[in-house]
C-alpha cells in the first residue's frame, strides 16, 4: 500500500463533497499570481451579507526546491502576522520538519508551534508541540494502513494540567472509487462518511454523526456531478431538511465563478435562505 493519509485527512474525499463548491452568506474574491522568481502570491477578500463584516488577508509563498524548503507569510486585515518554515526530506527521506509562528502587532501577542511528520509505506505519523507560556500542548497522531484498511489514533496532552484533551480513534477501508471512513472522538462523538465514485462524472456521499447523551442522529447525503470540463453541479441535504445547492464554472483558463445558496426546507416561506458568490482569478 502507498502512504496513507495523515489522521486530519481521514474521510477527505466525502469532506468535500459537503463542503466544496459552497459558499453561502459570502461574497468572496480571490486572486493568485506567480512571478518569475518562482514566489507566490495570494490575495482573498470577502464580506458576510448577513453582518456586513469584511475580512481579507495577503499571502506569499516561496520555495527552494534545491533545499526542501518553503517559505509561507500571511497577513490579515485582523492584523495577525503568520510566517510557516518547512523542510521536506532532507534529513530523512518522508521527514518533515515545521516552524509556525504568529504575532499580533497591536497586542503584542505571540504564539509557535512546532511540527514534525514521518511517512512511508504502511504508515503516517505526527507530532506537533503547541508552546504557550503556562506550558506546551502536544499534540500527536498515528495512521497505519494496510491493503485498503487505515486505522488512526490522535491525543493531545496539555503538559500544564497533566491532561490528556484530545483522545480519537479511526477506522476505515479506501479502494480506487470506494472510501468508508468511521471514527470516534473523545468516547462521546460518533461519526461517518461513505464516499462512492459512481463513474468519471458523479461522485457521491454520505455522513452520519451522533453524540453520546443525545437522541440527535445527523445526517446528511450531497453529490458532485461534472457538467463537462468546465462546469459542476454539486448538491446536499441534511436530516434538517437543509439543502445547499453549487455551481462552478470555469469561465476560462485561470478565471472560475462559484454560485451557491443554502435553502432551509422547513421554512421555504420564512426566509432565512442564504446565497453566495466567489470569483477566482489565477495567473
Amino acid at each position: 500500500m502507498a502512504v496513507p493519509p495523515a489522521y486530519s485527512d481521514l474521510g477527505k474525499s466525502a469532506k468535500d463533497i459537503f463542503n466544496k463548491g459552497y459558499g453561502y452568506g459570502v461574497l468572496k474574491l480571490d486572486v493568485k499570481t506567480k512571478s518569475q522568481s518562482g514566489v507566490e502570491f495570494v490575495t482573498s477578500g470577502s464580506s458576510n451579507t448577513d453582518t456586513g463584516k469584511s475580512g481579507g488577508h495577503l499571502e506569499t509563498k516561496y520555495k527552494l526546491s534545491d533545499l526542501g524548503l518553503t517559505f509561507n507569510q500571511k497577513w490579515t486585515t485582523d492584523n495577525t502576522l503568520t510566517t510557516e518554515i518547512t523542510m521536506e526530506d532532507q534529513l530523512a527521506k518522508g521527514l518533515k520538519l515545521g516552524l509556525d509562528t504568529s504575532f499580533v502587532p497591536n497586542t503584542g501577542k505571540k504564539s509557535a508551534k512546532l511540527k514534525t511528520g514521518y511517512k512511508r509505506d504502511y504508515m503516517n505519523l505526527g507530532c506537533d508541540l503547541d508552546f504557550d507560556m503556562a506550558g506546551p500542548t502536544v499534540h500527536a497522531a498515528a495512521v497505519l494502513g494496510f491493503e485498503g484498511w487505515i486505522a488512526g489514533y490522535q491525543l493531545a496532552f496539555d503538559t500544564a494540567k497533566s491532561k490528556l484533551i484530545k483522545n480519537n480513534f479511526s477506522f476505515g477501508y479506501k479502494t480506487g472509487d470506494f472510501q468508508l471512513h468511521t471514527h470516534v472522538n473523545d468516547g462521546t462523538e460518533f461519526a461517518g462518511s461513505i464516499y462512492q465514485k459512481v463513474n468519471s462524472n458523479l461522485e457521491t456521499a454520505v455522513n452520519l454523526a451522533w453524540t453520546a447523551g443525545s437522541n440527535n442522529t445527523r445526517f446528511g447525503i450531497g453529490g458532485k456531478y461534472q457538467l463537462d470540463k468546465d462546469a459542476s453541479l454539486s448538491a446536499k441535504v441534511s436530516n434538517a431538511c437543509v439543502v445547499g445547492v453549487g455551481y462552478t464554472q470555469t469561465l476560462r483558463p485561470g478565471v472560475k465563478l462559484t454560485l451557491s445558496a443554502l435553502i432551509d426546507g422547513k421554512s421555504v416561506n420564512g426566509g432565512g435562505h442564504k446565497v453566495g458568490m466567489g470569483f477566482e482569478l489565477e495567473a
